[in-house]
């Protein structure tokens, strides 16, 4: 597997290697300690999660809240994405800064997005299948959103507004500056 830096450092994006021929194709989706090995901190996936959602459909910007903040690794089995990641790190050189990158089960790229980013998505193709690994449990009470249509921001979805299918919930989300500390830089995001 090939772990590639993007321009907010501790964001990666993982490319595998496929083996393929005439039979079809094998493929290693996840190794734990190679992916400790480059972001420098132990890990422990605890809950994976599916969802297959219609072309248009935005799901975020989401992220969950201290004590149950989350590191997720994201993945396309079926269609394309476009995926994105804010900074939401007070203090952070980074801070409202965004990764985008198009996943699919062509490129079958991967995401690893660190506690302390709001994280969404937008369906590109007629359908897709999103999975993705977490390692803290989903709590309701610490469920948190951004707006993913906050100027400050200036996220480019690549799909018209008025295409777009929303859930009420993340129609009503706050902008960044409404946000408030809930993750600060200077201490450790990865600790529980």
């Amino acid at each position: 597997m090939k772990y590639i830096q993007q321009h907010i450092p501790e964001v990666l994006l993982i490319e595998p290697q496929v083996h393929g021929d005439d039979r079809g194709y094998f493929v290693e989706t996840f190794r734990q300690d190679l992916l400790e090995q480059t972001i420098g901190y132990k890990l422990n996936f605890v809950q994976d999660n599916e969802s297959k959602s219609a072309q248009g459909v935005l799901r975020g910007l989401h992220f969950q809240c201290p004590p149950f903040a989350q590191s997720k690794l994201v993945r396309v089995i079926d269609g394309k994405v476009l995926d994105v990641v804010v900074d939401i790190r007070t203090g952070s050189p980074t801070f409202g800064q965004q990764v985008s990158v198009q996943l699919s089960c062509e490129n079958r790229q991967q995401l690893f997005i660190p506690r302390g980013f709001a994280h969404g998505f937008v369906v590109l193709s007629d359908t897709a299948t999103f999975v993705y690994k977490a390692d803290n449990y989903y709590s309701a009470e610490c469920e948190g959103g951004l707006a993913f249509d906050d100027d400050a921001l200036n996220i480019d979805w690549q799909i018209e507004r008025s295409h777009l299918q929303l859930s009420d919930k993340d129609s009503r989300q706050p902008g960044i500056a409404e946000l408030g500390a809930i993750f600060d830089y200077s201490v450790d995001c990865y600790a529980d």
